[in-house]
């Protein structure tokens, strides 16, 4: 599928925020404490102060208790404002080493960008809502960032709609071979008695097999929830046309580099690979 293409040529763009070490820097710079608090305040922000309750269910993948060691508490150091500007500025400066003119690429982004639709999308619409910055690489990121979460906001809504949680949509990544328990585990805060029981779940439902791996159901329900996500994700590839393919070509190796210079690892706790 042509929107699961452009998920992976972009995506590291957007991941850069997570694993830069001036995104790190920035957030320390506003207050915020530590990279959990900063994660999650970052990620959250342009929804406004938001508390744990709701911020678990709009991440849909992280444990309750994770979430409400940073949330509120996030909001006591630094702004919702101040925390989307600094990351602003901290992605530009990560970007700036391995990103030349970005001007067409940023361009074909935004129009893809323009053809989203937000129904039942609340993080892709919060950052949607963020006025453009000036900076070119701040908003090539911004508009990565808003097709990344529109994707992300339609897969959860998928897996939802699949009767899945959070914890358990990861375990059907797991028993595809996409991650290894170590891999995600404890970047979710989930305990080994949450994770255990979920297992137990999907074992009784028939979607994971003894070993935690997926059964012909569980390959067949991972399947239609990536369909649906894609078909979700559909409206930006179908408003560029042909030039979807200029947009890939110019992302791709722009991701390359970012991944290739070390500034996003692969593999990584999100699945993001090397396009």
């Amino acid at each position: 599928m042509t929107a699961r293409r452009l998920w992976a040529a972009v995506e590291p763009l957007h991941a850069v925020v997570y694993f830069a070490a001036e995104t790190a820097e920035a957030a320390k710079a506003a207050g915020l404490r530590g990279y959990w608090m900063g994660y999650f305040a970052g990620r959250l922000a342009p929804l406004g102060p938001i508390g744990p309750g709701p911020a678990t269910a709009v991440l849909f993948g992280f444990a309750p208790s994770m979430v409400a060691r940073a949330l509120p508490d996030a909001w006591s150091f630094a702004s919702p404002e101040a925390v989307v500007g600094s990351r602003m500025e901290a992605v530009a400066s990560a970007l700036r080493p391995v990103a030349t003119d970005v001007s067409e690429l940023s361009a074909l982004l935004w129009r893809a960008v323009d053809a989203c639709e937000f129904d039942g999308r609340p993080l892709a619409a919060a950052w949607a809502a963020v006025p453009e910055p000036a900076d070119p690489l701040s908003r090539l990121w911004l508009a990565a960032t808003i097709l990344r979460e529109h994707r992300g906001d339609g897969h959860v809504l998928a897996a939802v709609h699949a009767g899945l949680g959070g914890l358990e949509t990861t375990l059907t990544h797991i028993g595809d071979g996409v991650l290894g328990r170590a891999d995600i585990q404890p970047h979710r805060g989930w305990s080994d008695a949450q994770w255990d029981a979920a297992v137990d779940r999907l074992r009784a439902r028939g979607v994971l097999d003894a070993d935690g791996v997926l059964t012909d159901d569980g390959r067949a329900l991972r399947r239609r929830i990536e369909e649906d996500t894609d078909r979700l994700a559909a409206a930006p590839v179908e408003a560029l046309g042909a030039d979807v393919e200029r947009l890939l070509e110019l992302a791709v190796p722009l991701s390359r580099a970012v991944i290739d210079t070390g500034v996003v690892p692969v593999p990584n706790p999100m699945g993001v690979p090397r396009p």
